[in-house]
């Protein structure tokens, strides 16, 4: 273990943008980070417990490090500490955040708190309701909106929102198929993503709902809460020796590729760029997708999605399911339409599946981040894919853990300051 005291220089403290910067190291490294100030105890890997602190100039440190990889977490803990931001002048931005949620408001209301040349200087106006043709108009005179993978954003939106003063668009997300890209280049305005967030997030909830409907885990749970213990209807299967077909190796596919080795698996992958030090290292072997198709005892979707020809929209369909084993297992957490959702119902009417796992999937708009326990379901896609007890359904929820939430609202936040000073938006600018 390994701690020392550091006395904080910088004139707003341990404000919102050097708390951002710490977690996201923090959240890297394998030691526990931990910061005491004046009573208070915080996790270096979270945001919120670091601003509470309520650290001003002057304030003493107590910072704690314990773990494999302390000598590089010290130094890497102090560099941030003693990073002293750009002063820039600049007017606040003012965002119109659309779809806000309870949790929306958690992180991003604390990093928009500060307001200055060395904060992310931003002023939201929340709506909860999405974006939409007929919502579009309540971001008129704001200079950004933010929205997310169920905000609707066409041509007709873009125009009204060009027209009504804005030239931002932050997506909180990495997806950006939901905005109309030439139309928002006609009227030069900006498009902004999260490349990258939590990849542990996304590839650790596919592993987690493919087992769930691989060793029938929902029905079990409502079997015992009915004083059923019998196992008929529970049979599931080794992933152990089994073969593992990654379609997509970024981030979020090399770490499921990972978890799959972890199981014993042999992995195999595909991808329109492959990586050759995945290879290397001895991670995965790169085939066809044809091959990928028709060894796999798991497919798992990471690649994104892609329209027109040789695209990726619909890469699952009645001719590849008909290239899969029978008895297969199919988890999606990428995007809904790389599956033909007609051909995958009728695949699963026939049996060819042992276990179907959507985190995303054709015709979940309505549903997505909505309640309707007292509706009546406006797609039928989604009624009939809940009645087959070998498919699990989650509501787009891959992505949902702490670390991720933290790491959307720190990128948006500066992507939206980056913007206001005119500074380069590298690899998150969408063009």
């Amino acid at each position: 273990m390994k701690s020392f005291t550091y006395v904080l220089t910088d004139p707003e403290g341990l404000h919102a943008r050097p708390a951002v910067t710490i977690s996201q190291t923090c959240v890297q490294l394998q030691s526990a980070v931990t910061f005491a100030y004046n009573g208070k105890t915080a996790s270096g890997n979270n945001v919120l417990q670091l601003l509470a602190l309520g650290a001003k100039q002057g304030a003493e440190l107590e910072v704690t490090i314990e773990g494999p990889d302390e000598e590089e977490a010290v130094e890497k803990v102090l560099h941030d500490l003693r990073h002293k931001a750009e002063e820039h002048s600049a007017k606040p931005l003012r965002v119109a955040f659309f779809g806000t949620k309870d949790y929306d408001r958690l992180f991003f209301s604390e990093l928009a708190k500060d307001k200055g040349p060395t904060a992310y200087n931003c002023d939201i106006h929340y709506f909860t309701t999405r974006l939409t043709p007929e919502t579009a108009n309540l971001a008129h005179g704001y200079d950004a909106v933010c929205i997310f993978v169920n905000d609707e954003c066409p041509r007709s939106v873009v125009e009204e929102l060009h027209e009504g003063g804005v030239k931002l668009i932050l997506l909180r997300c990495a997806g950006f198929n939901n905005v109309d890209m030439t139309a928002a280049k006609e009227c030069g305005m900006t498009v902004v993503r999260v490349p990258a967030y939590s990849p542990y997030a996304v590839a650790e909830h596919a592993m987690s709902i493919i087992q769930a409907a691989n060793r029938r885990l929902c029905k079990a749970y409502n079997k015992v809460n009915d004083n059923n213990f019998a196992l008929s209807g529970l049979l599931g299967l080794d992933l152990h020796n089994k073969t593992a077909g990654i379609l997509g190796t970024g981030r979020i596919g090399q770490c499921f590729a990972r978890i799959c080795k972890g199981y014993g698996m042999t992995v195999i992958g595909w991808d329109a760029y492959p990586n050759q030090k995945l290879v290397d290292e001895g991670l995965l072997t790169y085939v066809t997708k044809e091959e990928l198709l028709r060894k796999s005892d798991l497919i798992s979707l990471h690649a994104p999605l892609i329209m027109g020809e040789g695209g990726t929209y619909h890469m699952i369909n009645k001719d590849t399911i008909a290239l899969m084993k029978d008895n297969v297992m199919l988890v999606n957490t990428a995007r809904g339409g790389l599956i033909d959702a007609e051909a995958l119902i009728d695949a699963l009417k026939a049996r060819k599946f042992h276990a179907v796992a959507l985190d995303v999937y054709e015709g979940e708009d309505s549903n997505v981040y909505t309640d309707h326990s007292d509706d009546y379901l406006e797609t039928d896609i989604t009624a009939r894919l809940t009645m087959f007890p070998n498919v699990v359904l989650t509501s787009h929820q891959a992505f949902f853990t702490r670390e991720a939430l933290q790491a959307i609202a720190a990128t948006t936040m500066e992507n939206a300051r980056n913007f206001n000073r005119g500074r380069e938006l590298g690899i998150a600018e969408v063009k």
